[in-house]
């Protein structure tokens, strides 16, 4: 830990806000875990959990389970192993929104472009005022 340098493309993955402004850690941090380093590894983790399960007696049903699928839709957001993405059916309904009319409605819009600025690089740089 902190002699880890974190690989440079995986680095804005390890961002995090504060209100003094936004950072990105460039050494591996304390209280961190990682995914697991290849398929072995994570293979042994899954198998942990199973027996796991079965030891306390909680039940999955297999039918309901994927295993080693190369990408996931979760809550708007697609996850890969290159990193996480805005659901491109989120993107087109972002782009085929009405123009906000009343205070109510430009709260909404910018309560999601807000959630969202995270994934588009240079936001504060093109955003602009609604006035």
């Amino acid at each position: 830990y902190h002699q880890l340098r974190v690989r440079e493309e995986d680095v804005p993955k390890m961002a995090f806000r504060t209100w003094y402004g936004h950072y990105e850690f460039q050494v591996m941090p304390f209280g961190l875990t990682s995914a697991p380093a290849n398929k072995k590894e994570h293979e042994e983790h899954l198998r942990t959990i199973l027996k796991l399960l079965k030891k306390e007696e909680l039940y999955a049903e297999f039918s309901k389970c994927e295993f080693w699928i190369p990408k996931v839709q979760f809550i708007g957001h697609v996850i890969n192993r290159e990193g996480i993405y805005v659901d491109p059916a989120k993107i087109e309904s972002i782009k085929d929104w009405v123009s906000p009319k009343s205070p109510t409605e430009i709260h909404q819009f910018l309560g999601l472009a807000g959630y969202y600025r995270r994934f588009i690089e240079g936001f504060s740089k093109i955003a602009k005022p609604m006035t």
